[in-house]
């Protein structure tokens, strides 16, 4: 039976399949910790719901199996010809069509093939990083990959580059061997993290973060953290792409015709004069909307403040009048730091 599920996922398009007991996750303990010391920022939810992340018979009555899937994102950067000085990075991730989307369509029809292969009192739930649970711990567990030192989660496989999601069932199914660090002494990622988020091994302060900071925060960023964003304008990738791992990485079969060129070194001067029907139009399907336009046009202002030059000055200066005070306030920022390079 597991082997039918198995095989049925990989012909959906999920790069690997992989099962585990629905029981408590083994960093049940450090989660907790973690909301204890309030390193989770903002993202309040994550304590709202932490009795059901570490007990999943709470998410699902009778759980036993937790089913842990794996979709590489990878892709080769193209080498541009033309380097535009005054361009944004996005996180490798957002250069996609949102992932939810894509696999919510994928884990539905899996999920309804587990329930057909078992019996008729058989239940299951699915979850594409929306629902209440640890899915890096049961998926280390489960053998997808082991958590890295900079708490993501690593494919011997894949690298960084995987999105997780599962399938919750009262189907008791075999678990499958866990997957053992193999981060060694490696300490790449935490050397890489430009504002220190990594504060030890496998410990990672989100307000700190920068993709905590560019997408998760709502309001204004701490303005001791704006100069070390440089021109990332949603996410970062600094901490997964120094991984070594990397270098097994692959294309998966699910995302590649999901990529969009256009995000791959977006101007930031157009994107500062996206008005809300254009920036809805421009990011329609896109992860890049959660932020909506006040946070993203946010992000896109402290770029320019760190990389931009005089030819942008003007755009800020109509950014500083924009009916979004989040807006108003970092392009007034990005337009002093702007002139006190160019003095």
């Amino acid at each position: 039976m597991k082997e039918q599920i198995r095989q049925h996922a990989l012909e959906l398009g999920f790069d690997d399949c992989r099962f585990t007991s629905a029981n408590v996750p083994d960093n049940a303990q450090q989660f907790q910790k973690w909301l204890a010391e309030k390193k989770f920022g903002e993202m309040s939810w994550l304590e709202r719901n932490a009795e059901k992340r570490i007990e999943l018979q709470k998410v699902l009555e009778n759980a036993k199996t937790a089913i842990c899937l794996a979709a590489s994102y990878h892709f080769e950067f193209p080498q541009s010809a033309i380097c535009n000085p005054q361009s944004g990075i996005v996180a490798r991730y957002a250069q996609f069509d949102d992932y939810h989307n894509v696999l919510a369509i994928r884990l539905k029809l899996l999920t309804q093939f587990v329930n057909e292969t078992g019996s008729a009192e058989t239940r299951s739930l699915w979850y594409v990083d929306t629902g209440p649970i640890l899915e890096r711990d049961l998926a280390q567990r489960a053998g997808i990959g082991f958590v890295g030192k900079h708490t993501n989660l690593i494919s011997r496989k894949f690298g960084n580059w995987i999105f997780l999601s599962e399938i919750i069932t009262t189907l008791e199914l075999q678990p499958d061997a866990t997957e053992k660090n193999h981060c060694g002494k490696c300490t790449r990622c935490i050397s890489a993290c430009p504002t220190n988020a990594i504060t030890a091994p496998f410990e990672l302060d989100a307000r700190k973060c920068i993709s905590y900071l560019t997408i998760e925060l709502k309001g204004s960023i701490p303005i001791e953290f704006r100069r070390a964003i440089g021109n990332r304008i949603y996410g970062c990738d600094d901490c997964l792409a120094v991984c070594p791992w990397n270098k097994f990485a692959r294309e998966g079969q699910l995302m590649k015709s999901h990529l969009r060129n256009d995000l791959q070194q977006p101007d930031l001067i157009e994107l500062l004069s996206l008005d809300a029907q254009n920036f809805k139009q421009k990011f329609v399907g896109s992860p890049i909307l959660r932020t909506k336009r006040r946070g993203f046009l946010r992000n896109v202002c402290v770029a320019l403040g760190n990389v931009g030059n005089e030819s942008a000055l003007s755009h800020l200066e109509k950014a500083a009048n924009d009916s979004e005070e989040l807006i108003r306030e970092h392009a007034r920022w990005a337009i002093s730091e702007i002139e006190s390079r160019e003095k």
